[in-house]
């Protein structure tokens, strides 16, 4: 899904920039540009972000234990 209309970022943009080392709306704003014009889509990128860091803290934990 569309989370910034304004520079057409997805969801999935968002989740990959966060696989990749981004860990914070500053971080994804740099790489993708979301955020950076009207701020409306803001909030929901910042839960795209704080869901998949859970994720892949979640993925991490059940390696460990494997």
């Amino acid at each position: 899904m569309y989370v910034c209309l304004c520079k057409g970022v997805t969801d999935t943009q968002i989740r990959d920039a966060v696989i990749d080392g981004a860990d914070s709306l500053r971080h994804v704003r740099q790489q993708l540009g979301v955020a950076s014009n009207c701020g409306r889509c803001a909030q929901c990128a910042r839960e795209v972000i704080r869901q998949t860091k859970q994720e892949l803290a979640s993925l991490d934990a059940a390696c460990q234990v494997a």
